[in-house]
């Protein structure tokens, strides 16, 4: 089970409060006769990192709990490949889509195409442009999180220093969300001072390969924020290689299994638990609940989800993004 603060749990009593006139209404995918059975097609960005693997084993689960078996493919954040897998889940008529869409822009045609064959469409960490087509857009409280990991980072800092920022996927909504809450936490301490930024794309080599470059360049700097715990990782690995780890104080943000080990041996300063079991089984049993009633059951399209710090106070007890109590 996982362990939220009171803000959080008031943040999921509200996720799921039914609504009797809720956004998401009934549609022809409603015709199921009540009884579960088929095919959701769960489409998802590169389950070769683990926060997106942790996203794929969910839906799987808890599609198979409920009597539904599952297709997965995974588009790269490349909007040509959505479409193609889009196409195919029309084509095989899947009963419904848990999609983490490629862009926030570039996925509503995607989401309207199957809205439009009479396929729901439920979104799952990261949201579109667009209200009105998807079911459901379940996202974590990126603002929220990265406010509660900037504020911990600044007390490592000192509230000074010389830092640098690698940045997520710019398609992403979550990548701007996230810096902009960094930037309005560390804006306050004009003793910190950002000498670089650099697109990483969610990426630990990525990461990697750019934090060499910046401790190149900035050879004083003492500080890093990543918009993600790989890229975070990443950094990390290129510190310990130049030998100025113990100099330089970085934080993370999704809270996987690598982070929790950085946090707790003193490589990470925190990094913020995005509850992507928890949205992705809401994401898995709103599509069930609209199958069989025509409704999702949610108060409203987009949802958010609280998320947690993790530092070393408790990083012991966070395993594959799940906080034991």
């Amino acid at each position: 089970m996982i362990f939220r603060p009171a803000s959080a749990a008031l943040s999921l009593a509200l996720i799921f409060g039914l609504a009797a006139c809720g956004s998401s209404g009934g549609s022809k995918a409603a015709a199921s006769g009540g009884k579960a059975g088929g095919t959701f097609a769960v489409i998802t960005v590169d389950p070769s990192n683990p926060y997106w693997k942790a996203e794929v084993d969910t839906a799987q689960s808890e599609a198979k709990k409920l009597g539904y078996s599952t297709t997965v493919n995974a588009h790269g954040n490349d909007p040509d490949k959505q479409n193609q897998f889009i196409d195919a889940a029309i084509s095989q008529k899947v009963k419904a889509i848990i999609l983490d869409p490629a862009g926030a822009k570039e996925s509503v045609g995607a989401v309207q195409k199957a809205t439009n064959a009479g396929i729901p469409v439920f979104l799952v960490n990261a949201e579109i442009n667009t209200q009105g087509i998807a079911k459901s857009q379940i996202v974590s409280n990126n603002a929220q999180g990265a406010t509660l990991g900037a504020q911990e980072w600044v007390k490592a800092m000192g509230s000074k220093g010389n830092y640098v920022e690698l940045y997520g996927n710019p398609t992403d909504n979550n990548a701007k969300v996230r810096s902009d809450a960094y930037a309005a936490v560390i804006s306050q301490y004009p003793g910190l001072k950002e000498v670089q930024r650099e697109t990483a794309n969610w990426d630990r080599q990525q990461g990697k390969d750019k934090m060499e470059l910046l401790i190149r360049a900035h050879p004083d700097l003492t500080g890093v924020i990543a918009g993600n715990d790989e890229m975070a990782l990443g950094a990390i690995q290129a510190l310990k290689t130049a030998g100025k780890l113990s100099k330089v104080k970085v934080l993370g943000f999704d809270g996987n299994n690598d982070a929790a080990k950085a946090v707790a041996n003193g490589e990470m300063v925190a990094t913020a638990l995005q509850p992507i079991v928890t949205g992705t089984t809401l994401a898995v049993d709103q599509a069930d609940r609209f199958l069989k009633t025509g409704k999702s059951g949610a108060a409203q399209e987009k949802q958010a989800i609280n998320c947690v710090l993790i530092t070393k106070d408790n990083a012991a007890k966070l395993n594959n993004f799940v906080l034991a109590q």
